[in-house]
């Protein structure tokens, strides 16, 4: 009989090279441990249908985007800061018979809205979460690397409709890099997804912060930014195409979304792809995932560039090609990545970026 608790560790280090664009050459090694603890609180205290999640992160190494120049990056596991950090700690309350579950604490929104499992392969960041949503806050919303104090409920069985809302404090931040805010100074924001999950899994969602940010562009009368809402709503698709018992299986995915245009770069975004495990016979955990991706300019954004003497692009979009393998407990995966008008950029060279990421699975 297993133990009340359950530890599950990931080693990945990447190594990231920029082969061509007009930035040139170049190579950066960072690499990510993932630590994740969870206690049934039921075996533990008693405490029926609840567990508590424990999530730490490490990161080392460095920062590819940089040589790349691009808007929406290209490694998922980058960080601007680097070292240890609590990344995830929050408590969940089911209400049994698949009728839902309230969760509270340090909560990564990306781990369930705006959210697709089919694009989990694809390495560039813009296939976790919408760009036009990652770049929102003060500092970056509650997803990688910094999360902030939430709550979360969710209504609906895992297969059939669902509703999940969620208030996460705009500020995020957790032990090891800012601290954690409790003051709720820059406001909350909100979130909302319904849907359906089946063969098939259909959702919209939006999202909103409670207090106006800062416009990218226009300024008051006094030289200081015009606040404005920042908000935006979204749509996805992901589903099933084909399965074999034993054999060839292909996922597909399509997420289009579309904000306010005035707090951050971009106005709205698409991905798009295929995922396919059990790519070879004689390798049941071979995978192959192709995904495209476009993160499309504000007007202001635009006109930022422009005064700058950039010839402004109206998106800067890419294209991504990976496979997977593990043998034993040992995962390799090469990635290529194409860029068109990085930055934002239409007179720029686009980039080509390769990546061989090698994880191991500590425990």
């Amino acid at each position: 009989m297993e133990g009340p608790w359950t530890v599950e560790a990931a080693y990945t280090a990447d190594l990231a090279t920029v082969a061509s664009g007009d930035r040139g050459s170049s190579s950066r090694f960072l690499d990510n441990l993932d630590i994740i603890v969870e206690g049934d609180l039921d075996r533990l205290l008693g405490w029926r249908g609840a567990k508590v999640h424990a999530y730490l992160l490490n990161n080392n190494g460095g920062e590819p985007n940089i040589a790349a120049g691009t808007l929406q990056g290209i490694d998922n596991i980058e960080v601007a800061e680097q070292g240890a950090r609590l990344y995830e700690f929050w408590v969940e309350q089911d209400f049994g018979d698949g009728r839902g579950s309230l969760l509270a604490g340090l909560y990564d929104v990306n781990s369930e809205f705006y959210a697709t499992a089919a694009s989990d392969l694809l390495i560039a960041p813009a296939f976790g979460i919408g760009s036009e949503l990652a770049a929102t806050g003060p500092n970056g919303p509650s997803i990688f690397p910094s999360t902030a104090l939430a709550a979360r409920l969710r209504l609906g069985e895992a297969a059939g409709r669902y509703l999940q809302v969620a208030a996460v404090n705009a500020d995020a931040g957790s032990l090891g890099d800012v601290g954690i805010d409790t003051d709720l100074d820059h406001g909350v924001l909100y979130l909302a997804e319904a849907g359906w999950t089946g063969p098939m899994r259909l959702a919209v969602g939006g999202w909103r912060y409670s207090q106006r940010q800062d416009d990218i562009r226009d300024i008051g009368q006094l030289g200081q930014p015009v606040e404005t809402v920042a908000e935006g709503v979204y749509v996805l698709a992901e589903g099933i195409l084909y399965e074999a018992e034993q054999g060839l299986a292909a996922r597909a995915f399509l997420r289009v979304g579309a904000s306010d245009g005035d707090t951050t770069d971009f106005k709205g975004g698409w991905q798009a792809g295929l995922r396919l495990d059990h790519v070879a016979a004689s390798r049941p955990d071979s995978a192959f995932s192709v995904g495209m991706h476009q993160g499309l300019l504000s007007d202001k954004a635009r006109a930022n560039l422009g005064d700058g003497g950039v010839a402004a692009a109206s998106a800067e979009q890419g294209l991504e090609i990976t496979y997977a393998d593990t043998v034993g407990r040992v995962t390799f995966q090469p990635s290529l990545q194409w860029i068109d008008n990085p930055g934002g950029d239409r007179d720029a060279e686009p980039v080509l970026a390769a990546i061989f990421r090698l994880t191991i699975a500590l425990k």
